[in-house]
């Protein structure tokens, strides 16, 4: 979600829309609202993380934090994940993506408008899958990630998705996560990270 120095010319460039890849919305467009510094992930990387986790998606449940345009979690949502939490800061952002819940007709998904790492403070769920995305000029991961794990949000056999600018992806990661996939496109990387489990 990186800030460009001409807004207006990235306003212009924003893509109006993204492809959700494959599940039972396959091929239908999210629009994406002209927002200053809004980055959808882009969708190579979105079919990468989701065929990483096609055997772990069905049936769990997710929260995409910074959601944005909502295209990682209306993916998860689409590729069976039973239920979905879209944390979003923007009112307009958050009012977009509550109107595709009604579009998609969509009641495993919920969209909540607040402050992302406010919201994780007071949150009793725990989640199968943490998508994490943030906007990249106002966060970094290791401190997004810490605030998540200290909120203790996800379950013990959880996995968190973690995507950021080329290079700044959490090192070392705090112990016992580990990576279980990583890759980078462009000038972004991303993985997936999961509890090494302990020897009896």
């Amino acid at each position: 979600m990186k800030k460009p120095q001409n807004k207006q010319k990235n306003l212009s460039q924003a893509p109006q829309s993204v492809r959700i890849i494959a599940g039972q919305w396959r091929g239908r467009l999210l629009p994406v609202a002209l927002a200053d510094g809004l980055r959808p992930t882009a969708n190579r990387v979105r079919e990468t993380v989701f065929n990483w986790l096609q055997f772990d998606i069905h049936g769990r449940s997710c929260l995409d934090l910074f959601s944005g345009s909502g295209a990682l979690g209306f993916e998860a949502a689409s590729r069976g994940a039973s239920e979905v939490t879209l944390v979003e800061k923007d009112a307009v952002l958050a009012n977009t993506l509550r109107q595709q819940v009604t579009t998609f007709s969509a009641p495993q998904i919920k969209v909540i408008q607040a402050d992302a790492l406010s919201f994780i403070k007071t949150d009793a769920q725990q989640y199968d899958l943490i998508l994490l995305d943030p906007p990249f000029q106002q966060f970094t991961s290791g401190e997004v990630l810490a605030a998540v794990l200290a909120a203790d949000i996800i379950k013990s056999d959880g996995m968190i998705y973690i995507e950021a600018a080329r290079g700044a992806l959490p090192e070392p990661l705090p112990k016992p996560w580990s990576w279980w996939r990583q890759a980078q496109a462009g000038q972004v990387e991303y993985g997936l990270i999961q509890q090494q489990k302990q020897a009896p």
